[in-house]
């Protein structure tokens, strides 16, 4: 008799579901070199907060060697930065805007050391996350860098996965 989980190991795998360790580095592949993405927007040091974010979350994971050399590393990973939209969202009784959507695409170039591309979703390289406005400017600044982090670091982490995911050696 088959335990529960071996069980429903089965059945996720019978169903065309796979696990995926992301602990441990993808058959091949030891070292990731991310390098600054070009920057097609008109927000200035999105580039560096973007590779900040990559690097971030390469290194928490821990599963493979992050270095600054791309000749030396086993997948570069490279891109630019599309232009970054923002839209107001919610107005106040006297048409300010309270609330504002910004977005953020990311268009990634992952390459393996003998040069083969690994695919990269574009669609899943776009999120949108919302900030508050204020009356006071430098605060309405504030929020919007902030959400760009947060926008950094959510893509990050969907680089990471997806990866792993669509790696074959």
């Amino acid at each position: 008799m088959l335990s529960g989980l071996a069980l429903m190991v089965l059945v996720g795998t019978s169903c065309g579901y796979t696990f995926i360790d992301y602990e441990s580095p993808p058959e091949g592949l030891s070292s990731i070199s991310i390098q600054t993405f070009s920057n097609e927007s008109y927000e200035p040091g999105i580039e560096l907060v973007v590779a900040d974010a990559l690097r971030r979350e390469f290194l928490r994971r821990r599963a493979l060697s992050v270095l600054n050399d791309p000749t030396a590393a086993d997948l570069v990973l490279s891109g630019r930065i599309d232009p970054i939209i923002t839209q107001s969202r919610t107005f106040s009784s006297v048409a300010l805007a309270l609330e504002y959507d910004i977005t953020l695409t990311l268009e990634i170039v992952a390459t393996l050391r003998d040069g083969t591309l690994i695919p990269v979703e574009k669609r899943a390289m776009i999120e949108t996350e919302r900030y508050l406005a204020s009356a006071d400017i430098e605060a309405t600044r504030k929020n919007r860098e902030e959400a760009l982090r947060k926008l950094s670091g959510v893509l990050a982490v969907r680089t990471h996965d997806m990866l792993y995911e669509v790696y074959r050696p």
